[in-house]
């Protein structure tokens, strides 16, 4: 077993897919008493962060923070789930994790309706989860956090280091319109939020004067991740590689939602707080979210108030 730990605070999800590449084509060349066959890279992380420091102030800055502003104007503090447990004072971080499995049909039904719409299936997937997360909690209004690359230039696409950013994604559940509807209107924001991205979560926390508990996370509650970064294992000569999946013990939100594709549909799995959560509460969530997803991808045109979850 080999095992690497990486601090967040230089890597990120992308940087797993460098660091497997580029031990792909170190092992071979070692092991035969060669040299680096890397290339000398364009860039840094270091002249990233400097530039992103320059350029992230003055009037630009002001702009995004602006975007921010008007975007999270009156947005609720707390999404108020129904836990199992009453929410502790303080956060324990203690967490654990349930595995999820969607269908392939399932996902190319959310694809096709997704492409019909102009968006993507992130923002189907999205719009479903926040549809869920309202219902569960009665609320109309629903902020749900979401990672982003923030590799937007070429040149930074083969670092190691942290580029991701969280982005609070607030959407409105009220009317009597469509899931389709719905999904417009997630396209919308989602877009619009990917273009004032570069503004990092902490700081916008300070710039809008969230007020801070230890009992929940400031903003956001709850995540949602659609990963499609490549981070399949390293094709080594001479070995067999295979992941090793370890339990996560430890949820830094309520809920996060974390998906990817692979052949046989979405896999996943959700982490979540166990001081707020027991797991046949997680899976039951999850069952629910299942049949609401074929609901909508069964009639997206049906009120949203409609598609059943049970």
């Amino acid at each position: 077993v080999l095992l690497l730990s990486m601090h967040h605070v230089v890597s990120d999800g992308w940087s797993i897919g460098v660091l497997y590449r580029e031990l792909e084509a170190l092992y071979p060349a070692f092991a035969s008493g060669k040299a680096s066959p890397l290339p000398e890279l364009p860039v840094q992380y270091a002249d990233f962060a400097a530039w992103q420091r320059e350029w992230l102030s003055g009037e630009t800055l002001e702009r995004q923070l602006a975007f921010w502003r008007e975007r999270l104007a009156g947005a609720p503090a707390l999404l108020e789930l129904p836990t199992d447990r009453p929410r502790p004072a303080a956060q324990s971080y203690r967490g654990a994790v349930e595995r999820v499995r969607l269908p392939l049909e399932l996902r190319e039904r959310l694809e096709g309706l997704a492409r019909a719409e102009g968006a993507t299936p992130f923002m189907a997937l999205l719009a479903a989860w926040q549809t869920l997360l309202g219902r569960y909690a009665g609320q109309e209004d629903v902020v749900v956090g979401a990672p982003v690359a923030g590799r937007t230039r070429s040149e930074t696409e083969g670092l190691i280091g942290f580029f991701v950013n969280t982005l609070a994604l607030r959407t409105g559940l009220t009317g009597e319109g469509s899931f389709r509807e719905l999904l417009g209107r997630v396209r919308e924001g989602t877009l619009e939020a990917y273009a004032h991205q570069e503004v990092p979560f902490e700081r916008l926390v300070e710039e809008l004067r969230v007020e801070r508990s230890l009992s929940h996370a400031p903003l956001i509650q709850v995540m949602f991740a659609l990963q499609n970064a490549d981070a399949r294992p390293p094709r080594l000569a001479g070995l067999d590689v295979e992941p090793l999946r370890v339990g996560g013990n430890a949820a830094q939100f309520d809920l996060g939602l974390h998906l990817a594709e692979d052949a046989d549909g979405l896999r996943g799995m959700v982490e979540y707080a166990t001081d707020l959560f027991d797991a046949t509460t997680v899976q039951r969530m999850m069952a629910h979210f299942s049949v609401l997803l074929e609901s909508a991808a069964a009639a997206p045109d049906r009120p949203l108030a409609e598609l059943p979850m049970l």
